[in-house]
């Protein structure tokens, strides 16, 4: 490649990174807004300051919501075929009873749970008095495994959903060990409304009330719970319901709120094709029962069921404030918890703090940074200058680059940065001590430059690609700081293998093609 195209793209790199540095410069990057692209770097938790939670997923939770619409769909298919099953319900959160009450259709029942339900074990059956059969049923580890991991990555997905709705720039939310996730959110105005949003479950559920039991009575009937239910006036009661949820908060499409003929704030749900049959089907046939609205172990209305409910619309009404409504719709159109979620750890980080940590790493970062151009100056001369001028480009693309990519700046990320003043001027040492050897064995400076930067590429590339490989893997593996460190380091070596090797040997070629026989100063 000629020199003119290797400038004219040195040119060209330099001109797009300063556009995309500058609008994460403070005044300035405000002041230009408009002819600037929006993206900026922004300052992780460390810096910024926010709060730091973690959360416990309770797995088990939704191990045995899927096996209740396990039993359900099992008693519609069975249907579907002419088998009578009765009473599928969830015994001890692990296991799924249900009843045969014809023993003739054993056969075709087993037949129908290996075809449409291999994720069940089924035992030999037990023989009631009037010759039925009772069957137990349990998950296999294997399904019971993917529950659990799928269980998390859906908390995972929801629970970022509902923060990205509630506006937070460059959350960290990742899953940990114990079926627990991280979540640290820098830079939030109203911690308290953030932790109510994300910690509440929103676990959504539509249940059959049993207005035949006694709530008073110290024992109730097998499959019968008893929830509190809040009244309109602010009271709360007590409500039997059936155990096992026919529909839950997984098939909302969308929520929004609403307000009433008293202008009472209530939620207004949509339900995708598999959530609005299974409502139409659960409310024609219990047509006169009352339906529990469930929202995390709460009872927030009972309506009455009049008739099949089609077309898959429902609504949530309660003693909601306006804001309480709104936020309930978010959670809700974000997606309901798969399980419940408790906050395990909540940790606020102070913004005083955070500025202590951005002026010590500024100011660690400008003493490394000043130490080494003057270093590089006085020692390489003029060949020093162009090196200090290739560190602070390759500090240009940095910034640029995590602008462009909307990346967060941590206190290891600073790290990251100072550790990469150290190794782009590496490089140029290097370079600099092989053109030095190859001036003395008698080369012309163009031939000593183009035989320095050879044979110095080779042993620079090598040691910035196994560093590169490390930042990959302390990216992919790493927590919240230990990426931030990642992605700066990543982004330096880049940075500093471009303008050593690229730009610094553009310039050195122009250089010694002018001077002629007069030789370079290195």
């Amino acid at each position: 490649m000629g020199l003119r195209w290797r400038l004219s793209i040195a040119i060209v790199v330099f001109a797009v990174s300063l556009v995309y540095a500058l609008p994460s410069v403070p005044y300035l990057g405000d002041a230009l807004g408009r002819l600037l692209p929006s993206g900026k770097i922004n300052l992780g938790l460390d810096l910024k300051g926010g709060i730091h939670m973690t959360l416990g997923v309770e797995v088990a939770k939704a191990v045995s919501n899927s096996l209740a619409e396990t039993g359900q769909d099992l008693r519609r298919l069975a249907q579907d075929e002419k088998i009578v099953v009765l009473r599928p319900r969830v015994v001890g959160e692990t296991s799924l009873e249900f009843v045969l009450p014809r023993p003739e259709n054993e056969k075709q029942l087993r037949t129908l749970l290996a075809r449409r339900f291999p994720q069940l074990i089924v035992g030999e059956p037990q023989k009631g008095e009037s010759g039925q059969l009772r069957f137990v049923a349990q998950l296999s580890e294997q399904e019971v495994r993917r529950l659990e991991e799928l269980t998390l990555d859906q908390a995972l997905r929801t629970i970022r959903n509902r923060i990205d709705q509630f506006g937070v720039a460059e959350p960290d939310i990742r899953k940990q060990a114990g079926n627990r996730i991280q979540v640290q959110l820098p830079g939030i105005s109203d911690p308290r409304r953030a932790v109510q949003i994300i910690g509440q479950t929103a676990h959504l559920e539509f249940h059959l009330v049993r207005d035949d039991v006694d709530v008073g009575k110290p024992m109730l009937p097998p499959g019968v719970v008893v929830l509190p239910m809040q009244e309109r006036n602010g009271q709360t009661r007590q409500i039997a319901v059936e155990r096992d949820a026919m529909l839950t908060g997984e098939d909302v499409t969308d929520a929004r709120p609403a307000f009433d003929n008293l202008n009472q704030a209530y939620v207004t749900l949509n339900f995708n094709a598999h959530g609005a049959r299974i409502f139409e089907r659960v409310t024609g046939e219990n047509v006169g029962r009352g339906m529990a609205i469930v929202l995390d172990g709460t009872v927030y209305s009972a309506p009455v069921i009049r008739e099949r409910i089609g077309g898959g619309r429902a609504s949530i009404s309660g003693s909601f404030t306006t804001a309480e409504a709104q936020d309930l719709a978010i959670v809700l159109r974000a997606g309901s918890l798969p399980a419940p979620v408790s906050v395990l750890e909540e940790r606020s980080v102070g913004p005083s703090l955070g500025q202590e940590a951005i002026d010590s790493g500024i100011r660690a970062a400008l003493v490394g940074a000043v130490g080494v151009l003057l270093f590089m100056g006085v020692y390489y001369g003029l060949s020093g200058i162009i090196a200090d001028g290739m560190l602070c480009f390759t500090m240009l693309i940095i910034m640029a680059g995590m602008s462009a990519f909307g990346g967060t700046l941590t206190l290891p990320g600073i790290a990251g940065i100072v550790l990469t003043i150290g190794m782009a001027v590496d490089a140029n040492v290097l370079i600099y001590e092989r053109i030095r050897e190859e001036l003395r064995l008698g080369l012309t400076p163009l031939a000593a430059v183009r035989a320095g930067f050879d044979r110095a590429t080779i042993s620079i590339t090598d040691s910035n690609l196994t560093t590169i490989i490390v930042t990959v893997i302390l990216y992919q593996f790493g927590t919240g700081p230990v990426r931030g460190f990642a992605v700066t380091l990543g982004l330096g070596i880049v940075a500093s293998m471009f303008t050593a090797i690229f730009v610094s040997r553009t310039i050195f070629e122009m250089w010694a093609r002018r001077s002629g026989s007069g030789g370079i100063s290195i």
